[in-house]
């Protein structure tokens, strides 16, 4: 791997790492209200997606997250009946990949580059990017990351990202817009659903009497959807 992929590869290591040290992972436990509400949208839609392309139950289906973090989103594709060991991930960070292990018993998850995943070609019926290119700043890094991703992606199967297109105040990353996701997986269809009711605004709201109806009548507003599902037919 060249100085510049190594590089971007070692700057987004910091900034996670940074991130844990200042304790603001546990902003992001599933259990506070906000979170909960947040992810329960985003399931819904992950759930649609999958269903669209005939992939549910996933018994049976190989899945891998490039940037699987603590393991949260591989061990959804169990509840949607995949088998921990069709399971696959990989991340960065050593400690998260223990963290992984740990929920994970009898996945495969390494520490790797999304840059250059160490798998097969058309390998997996699933693989997933959760927040993972918005936080490549560097555009060629990102077209190396799609690359690898449809690499290992079986044809017929998806590629299914989650991610925002606005976020001002995060300057460690990059949104990532519908026309990125076009451009970097071009010749392939692309489903896109919004997700996501801005999550400032949900902190605000979700604590006050009647605040999670306020946040239900709000997401369905476009605009006020600040990430979206895509998924992308190989």
């Amino acid at each position: 791997m060249s100085a510049e992929p190594k590089r971007e590869a070692a700057r987004v290591r910091e900034v996670y790492a940074r991130r844990a040290e200042r304790g603001l992972d546990s902003r992001y436990d599933y259990w506070l209200p906000a979170n909960l509400f947040i992810h329960q949208g985003r399931e819904r839609a992950l759930i649609a997606a999958l269903d669209d392309a005939a992939l549910l139950p996933l018994t049976g289906r190989r899945i891998l997250d490039a940037g699987c973090g603590n393991g949260a989103v591989l061990h959804d594709m169990q509840r949607y009946g995949a088998q921990a060991q069709d399971l696959c991930g990989v991340d960065l960070l050593p400690d998260r990949v223990d963290r992984a292990r740990e929920l994970l018993p009898g996945a495969d998850i390494e520490v790797a580059d999304a840059q250059s995943l160490p798998h097969e070609d058309a390998a997996f019926d699933v693989v997933l990017g959760f927040t993972l290119l918005s936080s490549v700043l560097d555009e060629t890094i990102r077209q190396r990351i799609a690359a690898a991703m449809t690499r290992v992606t079986k044809p017929g199967g998806l590629i299914v990202l989650y991610d925002f297109w606005t976020n001002p105040t995060n300057r460690d990353a990059r949104p990532l817009r519908r026309d990125d996701v076009r451009r970097l997986f071009s010749g392939h269809p692309i489903a896109f659903r919004g997700v996501t009711l801005a999550p400032p605004l949900v902190r605000t709201l979700i604590g006050l009497p009647g605040g999670r109806l306020a946040c239900s009548a709000l997401e369905v507003l476009p605009f006020l959807r600040t990430h979206f599902i895509a998924a992308v037919r190989i």
